[in-house]
Formats: C-alpha cells, sequence, structure tokens
C-alpha cells in the first residue's frame, strides 16, 4: 500500500506542473477539484479518485491509477492516471479549432515596416526607376 501524496506533489509527480508552487497555486485558486469539490494543496490523494484540472484553456478530468509523490519520466508520468476518451477527443478539437482560428488572424495582411514604407515612398516618388 501507497503511503499519502498531497495532491500538490502528485500534480506535480504526473508532470501537469512544471513546479509543486505552480501547482499549489493552481489548487488553491480552485482550478482543481478532486471527486467534484474544491480541495486544499495538502489534501492526500488515492488511487480511483476524479480530479477536474483546468490548465489554460484545456481541461483535463483525469482518474487517478497510483498516487506517488517521485517525479519520473513523462512515460511513466501517463501510467499514474488514465483520462476518459470523450474528454481527450473534446480537448483535441477545441485546440485543434483554437489553432485554425490563430492561422486566420497570421494570413492577414499587417502595416508596411520601415524599409517597405521607404521604398513606397521611392516609388510613388519616381526615384526608383
Amino acid at each position: 500500500m501507497n503511503s499519502p501524496v498531497r495532491l500538490d506533489k502528485w500534480l506535480w509527480a504526473a508532470r501537469f506542473f512544471k513546479t509543486r508552487s505552480i501547482a499549489r497555486e493552481t489548487i488553491s485558486g480552485g482550478k482543481v477539484h478532486l471527486n467534484g469539490n474544491r480541495v486544499k494543496p495538502g489534501r492526500p490523494v488515492s488511487a480511483g479518485d476524479l480530479l477536474r484540472i483546468q490548465r489554460g484553456e484545456d481541461e483535463f478530468i483525469i482518474t487517478i491509477i497510483e498516487p506517488s509523490a517521485r517525479r519520473g519520466p513523462a512515460t511513466v508520468a501517463r501510467t499514474l492516471y488514465e483520462e476518459s476518451e470523450e474528454n481527450r477527443s473534446r480537448r483535441e478539437k477545441l485546440t485543434e479549432e483554437r489553432k485554425l482560428g490563430r492561422e486566420a488572424h497570421i494570413t492577414r495582411e499587417r502595416r508596411p515596416d520601415k524599409r517597405q514604407r521607404r521604398r513606397i515612398i521611392r516609388f510613388k516618388s519616381g526615384l526608383d526607376k
């Protein structure tokens, strides 16, 4: 039987957050819910607990498989939890929509920079022949 692991430490070990302090701030800010309830960073987690994690624009709904306080490689970290298939597909769909939205903004024309403005002025004044 594994010893109890703090929620902030588990989120760090499962590589949801880069540091424990970021995990602690996120939990304190109400972005992490354990079994549907808002919790504190020191709350112990166990196998079978349901977590809802809001990280930026992404929402993860996962089930804890193994509580671990040791941060290892990403491949090992993915074995600590299980994400439902419908949540994963919904999250990936939203990510794709955001990416397409950004591409639409990138293709719009921007104002000429300083070098381009100088070339336009020279062309209009007839100096560039």
